[in-house]
């Protein structure tokens, strides 16, 4: 089992909230263990957010039991109107992420009240911030997330899974059933990106003039991501219309084969051109055949008519087949241009790239 960064920041967050709870000589350290757990973020920026908003969720808890308990006694009946009270109030003020943590607070205070009451509730309240402080540190010097890596991998993995299908499908070599359950795991997977390219995005540069460079990154991963998505319903529509593309006429359906394996192949030549395992400068062109879409619509047309095709399930199924390539190629087209003028003005960026 690989143990992930966020496993082992907690635990490095519940032992530093420990033993600087220790070292303030604080009664129930177990109580700053239990926040920094819930403080805990993916990214640094989401931990500043988080260390703001549990500053006041806690504030709200530990107000609210006081005020029941010097108003009302803290009976067990009283405990749960409060609890009531200040997750009502979490959600009025959009931070319902702190209700947990709220509510810890709030039970912590109100358990044990007696003459120094007031003081009590300040080292409790002051004991469960510390460990909130805890995860804030953690997340700030240890194991700082590398998501560009992950995205870019991410992204990579998926994008030869489904060009791995499409040049079996269009050659129909692929095994129907095998193939449907893939198309179910890429789509997960391409779910998948849209919350790691959230991550990447979150991420904070710590000098200025990383700014920019961050900025025309975020687009580039963005429109790779368009990009796979439009290769993944590019294999949804080869699978489901695989018998439809085979009534056409074998020579257009070879044009289609060609068509694709120089697509696919150029998306693959435009990935690694982006973490320099292919020089800049290089134009891509491969195959007999690399049709615009007015050339492949035509192309459609002429052996429609020579072939006689008159079934429209047969012509309606092959145009949506057309209409994907299509826009598959306008999405990598699309992004090959982007890496390109990215790599032109930022060469000392663009050489570093994805570290291995």
């Amino acid at each position: 089992m690989k143990l992930g960064a966020r496993i082992l920041k907690t635990g490095i967050a519940i032992i530093l909230s420990l033993l600087l709870s220790e070292l303030f000589q604080l009664p129930s350290p177990v109580f700053a263990a239990i926040a920094a757990i819930f403080a805990v973020q993916p990214t640094i920026y989401r931990s500043f957010l988080s260390i703001i908003e549990q500053i006041q969720g806690n504030f709200i808890g530990a107000i609210i039991a006081v005020i029941f308990v010097l108003l009302l006694g803290n009976h067990i009946v009283i405990i749960g109107l409060a609890a009531i009270i200040v997750i009502t109030i979490n959600l009025k003020l959009k931070i319902e992420n702190t209700i947990s943590l709220s509510l810890v607070t709030m039970i912590v205070i109100m358990e044990t009240p007696g003459d120094e009451f007031i003081q009590f509730a300040l080292i409790r309240f002051s004991t469960i911030m510390l460990g909130v402080l805890s995860a804030f540190i953690v997340n700030l010097v240890f194991l700082p997330p590398k998501y560009e890596k992950k995205l870019y991998y991410k992204i990579s993995d998926v994008t030869e899974e489904t060009t791995k299908w499409i040049r079996l499908t269009i050659r129909h070599a692929s095994e129907h059933r095998l193939l449907k359950n893939d198309i179910g795991k890429m789509k997960e997977a391409v779910r998948s990106l849209d919350h790691l390219y959230v991550m990447y995005k979150e991420e904070r540069n710590y000098f200025k003039k990383n700014t920019l460079v961050k900025s025309r990154k975020l687009v580039i991963y963005r429109q790779m991501i368009s990009t796979v998505k439009r290769s993944l319903e590019m294999l949804r529509r080869l699978h489901r219309f695989e018998n439809d593309l085979q009534e056409m006429p074998a020579e257009f359906q070879h044009a289609v084969q060609q068509q694709l394996d120089c697509l696919i192949h150029y998306h693959e030549h435009v990935m690694l051109k982006f973490i320099g395992k292919v020089k800049p400068n290089v134009t891509f062109e491969e195959g007999d055949i690399i049709l615009n879409s007015k050339e492949l619509l035509n192309l459609f047309f002429a052996n429609q008519k020579e072939a006689k095709i008159e079934e429209e399930a047969t012509l309606s199924h092959t145009v949506q087949i057309l209409s994907a390539i299509i826009n598959y190629d306008e999405q990598v087209v699309h992004l090959d241009k982007l890496i390109t003028s990215f790599q032109t003005y930022h060469k000392k960026t663009s050489e570093i790239m994805i570290e291995e």
